[in-house]
């Protein structure tokens, strides 16, 4: 639960960023019905990324690496307990699987590992989206 006050700029920005990662979680879908299982793998983690610089943005912190937003969730909200240890690995799954999606030259994309990636996507996005509605309460 947010604890302090976030400036309008900061809550406007995090609506901003949340909005665009439920467009990437939409895109997933699409392509997925599709039966782009890669391109879903791949929208489905920016989906999370995007959520993840929603949090960031209350803060009004950014990094130019998407290891160091990863990284700054990770240490400012799952080991601080604010958010659960399973966001955390839907996080770490997201970015290994769009990884090799993505690099791999021979990675074969499931039925079954994209649905999961936009599962846990979704999950996520409801967390992060309900701590930036009480945030702006």
């Amino acid at each position: 639960m947010p604890e302090r006050e976030y400036s309008q700029r900061s809550l406007e920005l995090a609506r901003y960023r949340i909005e665009k990662a439920r467009s990437a979680l939409e895109d997933a879908r699409t392509l997925f019905a599709q039966t782009s299982y890669r391109g879903s793998n791949n929208r489905a983690y920016y989906a999370v990324f995007d959520g993840l610089r929603a949090l960031l943005a209350l803060e009004g912190v950014d990094y130019r690496k998407h290891s160091g937003v990863i990284s700054h969730f990770q240490m400012h909200y799952v080991k601080t307990g604010v958010f659960s240890s399973e966001l955390s690995r839907i996080v770490t799954s997201a970015s290994l699987v769009r990884n090799a999606s993505d690099y791999e030259d021979f990675f074969v994309a499931s039925r079954q590992e994209a649905q999961a990636q936009i599962e846990g996507a979704a999950q996520l996005l409801d967390a992060i989206g309900a701590f930036i509605l009480k945030a702006s309460s």
